[in-house]
C-alpha cells in the first residue's frame, strides 16, 4: 500500500472526522472515492458535499455528511455562547430505552463495516475504531460496549467519517501515519444530558495514552470522540525526528471561521530526511573470545540498539590475532550497548567518543520475485537518484528456494526494485494538486 512516504497529523486545533476527511481530499484523495463511500456501506441516498473555505486566511477543504432532507450531524455548542461549536459531538441514547428507530448500536454499525467491500487493513482498523468508542462511551454510561447506540444521523456521519478517514490513507499510498500533540479544547459544551466539561468524558477515555498540546485559543470541543478514535486506530504516536515535508498544505476544514486562528486540521506528507547528528562509537579490542562467537555478539548488539556493527581482524601485543568491534550507536542508546557488549563478549574495557553522522534518507519497500515471494529492498535517496539493495536474507532464501545462484537473484531484484522505484517517482510527478 505505501510508497515511502507517511504522514503527520497537525491537530493544533483538535480533529474531527469531517476535517480528517477534508484534509485527506486537500492531501490529494479523489472526491469521487469520498462521495462513493455512502453508497458502498449500504446508504445510496447519503450524500457528501465537498467545498473550498477560508479559515483565517487559510484555504481548507470542508466536507458535510448530509442524509435525505439535508439533515447532518450538528456540533455541540460551548455553553453560554451560540453557534461557536464546528466539530461533531454524537448525541448518545440509552439502550434501555424503548427502541424508536431513530438511532444504531454499536453492534450494528460494525456488522455493516464487516460487510462492505474494503481492504482488510482498512476493515480491521475500522472495526477498531467502533470497538473503541463502545468501550469508552460505555465506560461513561455504564452500559456494555454492544449496548452503546448513536442516533441515526451522528451513526452514519461516524461511519462515512471513520471508514473514510482510514481508507483515505490507502487512497493515497500513505503509510505509516503519525501524530503531533492533540489539542481538546477547554470550557463547557451542551450535549443530549446536559451540559459536560472539554473535553468530554468519551474522548479523555480514548484519549488516554495520547500527548495532549496546550489548547491555544481554541475554545468549545476541539477533539471529537471520532477524532480521538481515528488517531487511536492510525497513529502509534510521534513522527520520527528528522523528516522533510512532501506537501504540507493540505487542509481540513471545520465547521466554524473564527477571526483569531484557523479552525482546521492540518495534514503533513513527509519523508525521510538527510540525516546528520551525533553518534556514539564504542570500540574494543579481543584476542580471547574464540571467532564462532562474532555472530551472537553482533546479534545482541544490533538487539540492544546499535546502528552499526564493524569487525575487523588485527594483530595484537606478543603477536596474538585479535578482533577490533567498533559499535555506532544513538547517544541515548550508548549505555545499554556498552553493557551488551560487556556482558556478550570478553572484553574488559571499552573505548567511547562522540562523532557526527550524516546519512541519506532511507526507507523500505517490498518487490515481488522471480518465484512469487515478496523480498525487502532498502531504499537509499542518492543525489543521483535512487540506490536499491535487496536485503541479504531474502535473497538468499530465494536462491535455497530456486536454486539459482545468489548473485544472480540480487541482480535481478535489484532491476525489478529499480524499475518499481522509477515507476513510483513517475506516477507522484504526473498527479495535479486536485481540487474538491
Amino acid at each position: 500500500m505505501a510508497d515511502g512516504r507517511f504522514a503527520i497529523l497537525d491537530p493544533v486545533a483538535g480533529i474531527s472526522g469531517d476535517m480528517l476527511l477534508g484534509a485527506l481530499l486537500a492531501a490529494g484523495a479523489s472526491p469521487e472515492w469520498l462521495r462513493a463511500i455512502p453508497a458502498r456501506l449500504g446508504f445510496p441516498d447519503v450524500t457528501v458535499e465537498i467545498g473550498l473555505v477560508d479559515r483565517c486566511g487559510i484555504r481548507a477543504t470542508q466536507v458535510t455528511v448530509r442524509l435525505p432532507g439535508g439533515r447532518y450531524e450538528a456540533p455541540a455548542e460551548p455553553a453560554g455562547q451560540a453557534h461557536t461549536h464546528d466539530h461533531h459531538h454524537h448525541q448518545h441514547h440509552n439502550a434501555d430505552l424503548p427502541d424508536d428507530g431513530t438511532h444504531r448500536h454499536i453492534g450494528e454499525l460494525i456488522a455493516i463495516i464487516e460487510q462492505a467491500p474494503l481492504s482488510r487493513w482498512v476493515q480491521q482498523r475500522a472495526v477498531r475504531a467502533f470497538e473503541l468508542l463502545g468501550e469508552a462511551e460505555g465506560r461513561v454510561h455504564g452500559l456494555p460496549p454492544e449496548r452503546v447506540s448513536l442516533h441515526e444521523v451522528g451513526a452514519i456521519d461516524a461511519l462515512v467519517d471513520i471508514v473514510g478517514g482510514i481508507e483515505g490513507f490507502e487512497q493515497l499510498g500513505v503509510h505509516p501515519i503519525y501524530n503531533r500533540a492533540v489539542a481538546v479544547g477547554s470550557g463547557w459544551v451542551h450535549a443530549a444530558h446536559g451540559t459536560i466539561p472539554v473535553p468530554a468524558p468519551a474522548t479523555s477515555i480514548l484519549l488516554e495514552g495520547v500527548e495532549l498540546s496546550s489548547n491555544g485559543p481554541v475554545v468549545g470541543e476541539a477533539t471529537t470522540p471520532t477524532g480521538a478514535t481515528l488517531i487511536r486506530v492510525l497513529s502509534p504516536g510521534s513522527p520520527p525526528s528528522r523528516w522533510r515535508a512532501i506537501n504540507a498544505g493540505a487542509w481540513g476544514a471545520g465547521g466554524r471561521n473564527p477571526m483569531n486562528y484557523p479552525n482546521a486540521l492540518r495534514l503533513i506528507l513527509a519523508a525521510g530526511a538527510l540525516e546528520a547528528g551525533e553518534v556514539v562509537l564504542l570500540a574494543t579490542d579481543l584476542d580471547d573470545l574464540s571467532p564462532e562467537y562474532i555472530d551472537p555478539l553482533r546479534e545482541a548488539l544490533f538487539a540492544s540498539g546499535a546502528l552499526d556493527v564493524q569487525v575487523w581482524a588485527t594483530q595484537m601485543k606478543k603477536g596474538r590475532i585479535g578482533f577490533r568491534i567498533e559499535v555506532t550507536t544513538a547517544p541515548d542508546q550508548a549505555d545499554q550497548v556498552a553493557a551488551t557488549m560487556f556482558r556478550h563478549s570478553t572484553t574488559s574495557g571499552i573505548r567511547r567518543h562522540a562523532a557526527e553522522r550524516v546519512t541519506l534518507a532511507r526507507r523500505e519497500i517490498e518487490v515481488i520475485s522471480a518465484d512469487g515471494s515478496a523480498v525487502r529492498v532498502k531504499v537509499l535517496e542518492g543525489p543521483d537518484g535512487p540506490r536499491v539493495k535487496p536485503e541479504y536474507e531474502d535473497v538468499a532464501a530465494v536462491a535455497r528456494r530456486t536454486g539459482q545462484p545468489a548473485h544472480e537473484v540480487a541482480r535481478d531484484l535489484q532491476y525489478r526494485a529499480l524499475r518499481l522505484v522509477s515507476s513510483e517517482i513517475a506516477a507522484r510527478s504526473l498527479i495535479p494538486n486536485k481540487e474538491s
